[in-house]
């Protein structure tokens, strides 16, 4: 069975004044109402130009209310709209839109509102499917995940679940602060309008142009990768989140101190955190359950049910609406399941309550002198230290070790004090042979490291041997 969350993550709503809205003017501001006519426009323009379920529509203009309103109205008509970044290296871009084979592609800002004009909203069904995003391609070529349609009663299930896991209501105020282009801010601000909710869009993240549109529009729920909230964390006073009933984060491992800060700064009964991927979602986690087991990324989602084979590699069962294929890949989509279940290749240990804690991508482990090394352990123990701020732990192909353990570190530390703090804490397995300090980590949008880009950057050779670096 899977584990329901305790409670629910919110009430004690406050509800949004009508003023309130009038006072930043930056941020788009999409009304559950605005949102059914604009679907409604990008529908009737999707019949003239003969879709039908299943078509593909590519939406790669800049994020904002039109992207949101085109999603929505192309899932309802059975169309799955094909979200991507219009940042994309053209040649990655053009590639992309070539792959999935869409009956149309709206990049130019005027065009997209043009075809996401207002029209008579009738009764609206539920979306019919979920946006295929493309993965953001940490771990190899970027792939589709394709959810096909659904017939209404799944696709109500579908959205119906998220909805009542974040306990969405008609009073709920959500700032977006991610790029939408990425699965997560845009499931959040659709389930929000669902629920006849309004979505507020700041545009491109800045912390404190951030915060003072949660202030001034008194948002209720919001939704940072760990990146964001470390950034938030610089510039945001206490009050100006106070009327936050949801902080849900996601995305990457987020740094103690910073967690500690949002819990700090909000409650624990109003900070969750989530695992999941582009592909499907995994667990939910409130703050008192992280503070009870710090670490943990929670217990299995409503409707799901984890389980952690003989390699370490996390399954997720799913209900039938949940299910997804790799788009036109039908071998990658073969090694993913196994009967009603999934995985993304991460590993992780199942504690005797269901609480799943994560030790890294499979694709990541690093295998030194043969024992296995997962980087999140030691970049765990390493974040302990005073003065760094954030680290990441990769392998180097190595001849006398078959891999070597390497760190990057941001943070006010040397090599020096971060192979004391190894030595003293760590196995030595698990101890970097090599420690680099840099300024800063190669991330994709949302905050996850990009462990090949790292190696780089930092000039890092494989296939060399080990020398004096410190054991």
């Amino acid at each position: 069975m899977a584990a329901e969350p305790r409670g629910g993550p919110g009430h004690a709503r406050r509800p949004p004044c009508a003023g309130d809205h009038g006072r930043v003017t930056t941020p788009e501001v999409l009304t559950p109402e605005d949102a059914d006519r604009r679907a409604a426009g990008l529908a009737a323009w999707l019949a003239a130009r003969g879709a039908s379920p299943g078509d593909r529509l590519v939406l790669a203009a800049p994020g904002g209310s039109g992207v949101v309103a085109a999603a929505l109205g192309a899932l309802r008509a059975g169309v799955v709209p094909v979200v991507l970044d219009p940042a994309l290296p053209s040649a990655e871009l053009r590639a992309t839109i070539a792959d999935a084979d869409p009956l149309a592609v709206l990049a130019d800002p005027a065009e997209l509102a043009a075809a996401t004009a207002p029209a008579a909203a009738g009764a609206a069904g539920p979306p019919l499917a979920r946006p295929m995003h493309y993965t953001s391609g940490t771990t190899g070529r970027r792939k589709g995940v394709w959810s096909g349609v659904l017939d209404p009663a799944a696709g109500e299930a579908l959205w119906a679940e998220e909805a009542e896991l974040w306990g969405m209501a008609p009073d709920d105020v959500h700032v977006v602060a991610s790029p939408l282009y990425h699965s997560a801010p845009l499931r959040f601000a659709l389930v929000t309008l669902l629920r006849g909710g309004v979505v507020v869009l700041p545009g491109r993240f800045d912390a404190a142009r951030f915060a003072a549109a949660c202030a001034a529009h008194r948002a209720t729920t919001t939704f940072l990768a760990p990146t964001q909230l470390g950034r938030l964390r610089g510039v945001a006073p206490d009050g100006e989140l106070r009327s936050l009933r949801l902080l849900a984060h996601a995305g990457a491992p987020c740094p103690d101190g910073v967690k500690r800060w949002a819990l700090g700064a909000l409650g624990p009964e109003r900070v969750w955190e989530f695992y999941g991927s582009t592909e499907g979602q995994f667990t939910v986690c409130r703050g008192d359950d992280w503070l009870a087991r710090p670490g943990t990324v929670g217990r299995a989602r409503p409707n799901r049910r984890l389980d952690v084979d003989g390699d370490g590699r996390i399954w997720c069962t799913v209900p039938p609406y949940a299910r997804f294929t790799y788009w036109r890949d039908p071998e990658r989509t073969a090694a993913a399941w196994r009967g009603d279940a999934f995985t993304v290749g991460d590993a992780g240990h199942l504690d005797g309550d269901g609480y799943l804690r994560l030790l890294g991508r499979r694709d990541d482990l690093v295998i030194s002198g043969g024992v296995n090394v997962y980087p999140a352990e030691v970049e765990r123990v390493l974040g302990e230290l005073p003065g760094v701020t954030e680290v990441a732990a990769f392998g180097v192909d190595d001849e006398e070790w078959g891999q070597r353990l390497e760190v990057a570190v941001v943070g006010s530390v040397d090599e020096r004090a971060v192979l004391d703090h190894a030595r003293g804490s760590l196995p030595p397995a698990r101890r970097p042979k090599r420690v680099h300090v840099v300024e800063d980590l190669p991330r994709t949008s949302t905050g996850k490291v990009l462990r090949r880009e790292l190696r780089r950057v930092l000039g890092v050779a494989d296939l060399v041997e080990r020398g004096d670096h410190a054991r």
